[in-house]
């Protein structure tokens, strides 16, 4: 996949920079880290014309895209067909209701302008916040604002990094890959604990 990312951008130059990080804000699999590493690499090759600013525009303005879309995603949703869904057998079978909705819509009324911006520079998370954040009924200014800044301090970083390693990009990349690793893990088992203490506050409160 490396490789093939390398052509592309060596032959498409900013619209693919677009492009590629509009995807991998969807399907995260893909490697922000090499894209933006590589994009700031060929901005240092007199050949192709490309600048600093130019890709981390373009990353940029990509990231924004596909952050819009997954908003839209979890606009669509909504709580209230979350809470229908959780009211009938689905509930049951995760023992949830329609009230733990609204108290994760209650804590990210209060936390979320802060969790947009931080899940920014947090592997995987930096894609899927936007969800939440949609069906939270986010302002849709506030959103763009937050997720602007976050996304454009990620992609500044990165595409800096790649130009100043010159030939040396792949290691870069290799770093933020393993922070990327790393992050979704110490993600994981953050998830579990916190599903955990979850029942077991519901539990104390039924007692």
């Amino acid at each position: 996949m490396q490789q093939w990312i390398l052509n592309l951008i060596e032959n498409y130059g900013y619209i693919i920079v677009l492009v590629l990080i509009l995807v991998e804000n969807i399907f995260p699999p893909i490697p922000s880290e090499v894209i933006l590493t590589a994009g700031g690499y060929f901005t240092t090759k007199e050949n192709l014309n490309l600048e600093v600013w130019g890709v981390v525009l373009a990353a940029t303005a990509g990231s924004v895209l596909g952050a819009v879309l997954l908003y839209a995603v979890g606009r669509c949703f909504g709580p209230q067909r979350l809470e229908h869904i959780l009211d009938g057998r689905i509930g049951r079978i995760l023992r949830l209701k329609s009230d733990d909705v609204k108290r994760a819509q209650g804590w990210f009324e209060k936390y979320g302008k802060l969790t947009v911006f931080f899940c920014r520079f947090i592997p995987v998370i930096r894609s899927l916040i936007s969800i939440p954040a949609g069906m939270a009924s986010m302002k849709v200014p506030i959103f763009l604002l937050l997720t602007t800044i976050g996304t454009f301090i990620w992609n500044i970083v990165l595409v800096l990094l790649g130009a100043a390693a010159g030939e040396s990009w792949e290691k870069i990349a290799g770093i933020m890959g393993v922070y990327s690793k790393v992050g979704v893990v110490v993600l994981g088992v953050v998830a579990i604990i916190g599903i955990v203490a979850f029942y077991i506050s519901r539990s104390r409160k039924k007692k």
